[in-house]
Order: C-alpha cells, then sequence, then structure tokens
C-alpha cells in the first residue's frame, strides 16, 4: 500500500525530556542564586527560555545574571528544536495517510512465515495472484511509487523501497519470513538481493528468476533454493501445445488461479493428523470420503513418488499431492481438519 514510517516517538521523548532538565535547572538556579519563590523562579526560567523579554521580577546580582545568560546560550537552542519537534509531531499524528501507514506497520509487525515478493511487474502479479488463491500471508516490495498507486488495494500489502537494501528486508520482516520470491527484470539485482536475504535468514526460501542461462549458477550459488527462467519455460510450453497440445491444455486448467479453481493441493501428513501414527494410503480411504485421488507422494527424505500405489506409508514429515474438483478439496479440508 504505502511506504512504512517512523512515528518519530523516539524524537519526541528526546525532546520533553530535554525540556524539563533545561526548565529543572532554571528553576533550581534562579531559587539558589537570586533567593526566588518556587513560582517566580519558575516564571523567570520561562520567559528567559522564550525570550519574550519581560522584565526581571527582582534585580539579579552577578551570579544571578552570570547564570541567566548561561540557561539563555543553553535553553534558546534547545526550547527551538523541542518546539520544532513536538510541531511535527502533532501534524504526523493528525495526517491520515500517516494513521494508514501507522496500521500497516503494526499488520507488517505481526506477520511470521510470511512470504515477500520483490518486485511487482509481470511475475510479481502472476505470484501474488497464485498466493492469494491459496490465501497466503505475503507483502510486496516495490520501489515505483506509480506501481503502488495503480494496483495498491485492501487484499495487497505494499511495501515502497529498494529490496537491494538490507534495511528494507528487514522492514518487510525477512528475519520471520518463510518464503522469498525475486521477480526483477535485472539479474544482477536478482542476485544481490539472494545474496543479502541468505545472509540475513539462513533458514529461507529463496526463489528468484534469471533471464540468462549464465545468471542460473550465480544466483543459485548465491543461496537461492529454486531459479526460474520465464522465457525458457514459456518456448518450452509453446511448443509443447504442438506436442502435445490436450495434454497441456488439461494441465493449463488445473493450474488456472482462483478460489473456485483450485484442483491440485499439497497437503503435509501433519495438517491432516495429530499423531504421528504410520499410515497406508489404503487405510485412510481419501477416494471414498473425499472424492480426491493421490497422485503424488514426497517422503521425509525427499524422494517422489508419482501415482503411489494403496500400500505405500505415510509417515511424518512427508507429504501428498491430491487432485479434486474444488468440493472435493473443500471436503478433504472437512474431513480432516485442515
Amino acid at each position: 500500500m504505502i511506504k512504512l514510517y517512523n512515528s518519530g516517538r523516539p524524537k519526541i521523548f528526546i525532546a520533553l525530556i530535554l525540556l524539563i532538565v533545561v526548565v529543572t535547572i532554571g528553576v533550581l538556579g534562579f531559587r539558589y542564586f537570586s533567593d526566588y519563590t518556587w513560582v517566580d523562579a519558575l516564571y523567570m526560567t520561562v520567559i528567559t527560555m522564550t525570550t519574550v523579554g519581560f522584565g526581571e521580577v527582582q534585580p539579579l546580582d552577578d551570579n544571578g545574571k552570570l547564570f541567566t545568560i548561561f540557561l539563555i546560550s543553553t535553553s534558546v537552542v534547545i526550547f527551538a528544536y523541542s518546539v520544532s519537534v513536538i510541531t511535527e509531531y502533532i501534524i504526523l499524528k493528525n495526517d491520515p495517510k500517516r494513521v494508514q501507514n501507522r496500521k500497516i506497520q503494526k499488520m507488517i509487525n505481526k506477520l511470521e512465515n510470511h512470504i515477500i515478493i520483490v518486485g511487482y511487474g509481470r511475475n510479481g502479479i502472476q505470484a501474488a495472484a497464485k498466493l492469494t488463491a491459496y490465501d497466503k500471508n505475503f507483502i510486496i516490495i516495490e520501489k515505483e511509487e506509480a506501481v503502488i498507486e495503480r494496483y495498491q488495494n485492501e487484499t495487497l500489502l505494499f511495501l515502497k523501497g529498494n529490496a537491494t537494501e538490507d534495511d528494507v528486508l528487514i522492514e518487510a520482516g525477512i528475519k520471520k519470513a518463510s518464503t522469498l520470491i525475486c521477480t526483477l527484470p535485472e539479474d544482477a539485482d536478482n542476485l544481490f538481493i539472494v545474496l543479502s536475504a541468505r545472509q540475513i535468514n539462513k533458514d529461507l526460501k529463496i526463489i528468484s528468476r534469471a533471464s540468462q542461462d549464465a545468471s542460473y549458477k550465480k544466483i543459485r550459488l548465491a543461496g537461492a533454493d529454486n531459479v526460474i527462467m520465464p522465457d525458457r519455460i514459456g518456448g518450452d510450453h509453446m511448443a509443447s501445445l504442438v506436442v502435445v497440445p490436450d495434454l497441456i491444455e488439461f494441465l493449463d486448467n488445473l493450474s488456472i488461479v482462483g478460489k473456485k479453481s483450485i484442483n491440485i493441493e499439497e497437503v503435509s501428513f501433519e495438517d491432516m493428523f495429530d499423531d504421528e501414527k504410520e499410515r497406508t494410503i489404503r487405510t485412510i480411504d481419501m477416494r471414498s470420503k473425499t472424492g480426491c485421488s493421490i497422485i503424488g507422494y514426497k517422503s521425509p527424505e525427499g524422494e517422489y513418488v508419482v501415482n503411489p500405489g494403496a500400500d505405500t506409508l505415510l509417515k511424518p514429515g512427508s507429504k501428498i499431492v491430491i487432485i479434486g474438483r474444488p468440493e472435493q478439496v473443500h471436503q478433504l479440508n472437512k474431513e480432516f481438519n485442515i
């Protein structure tokens, strides 16, 4: 939506403390050097700090005059600074845009295990649409104000800034994030961001775009878990539409984005079961209970099995890939309390 901001609270606290210290010194000084009453000492301190030019309550001796010179020389700068800070804070606090920013800042601070998308171009838009369809929490880092104003709405959370700067990544909550998706068109920028992100969060899953073949290995070496080359995928996809058009069209329909058209789901063992008891695919009887079919299995060791058999053992840490119509997926979620 809009860039995060500094609320100014530390500065206003410092300004108030400085004012209190100067007033205290002034009151005690006039009370000690000129034997003023507490009220007269406070009055003299205030008119001295504000330089309004009123007369003295009673004539000052040499010590009182020297103290007044000291108080004027130290308080004028502090008073002017404090007034400017307090005025700025009041103006910003009543600015609707700042109020909205404060709400957004609180939302970002609460995010955990979220996804960070860097760049909101063609690939960034597609990634955001897919994540929205699956109800994933994510934030978009975008440096172009015009892009943010064009696409901002109630469902998208934008942070204005350059992701090549570590401070911007930290503002986006990279230390608590689960995944980073770099979609910038320049490979050098993606490489730098991947390198910085990996240094900040060792456990972060990083997916990056690459345009050149030479950049692929470099981005992987920098710390990316996956590197995607959109141009290569696009060319392969178009060629496949010539070789096996019906198959590709069918697969495309399975991956259409939208809450009412999600046909393929990845489900972990822990999502379905509260205990660590192993089960076979035959035992859970998913097909008859939900209508969904299991088309893939990933073991805890990371091995993949396509179209696993009924005797395949589901273990803690494993995942299954299911296929089904939206209403069947809904029934699956209901049956296993996902």
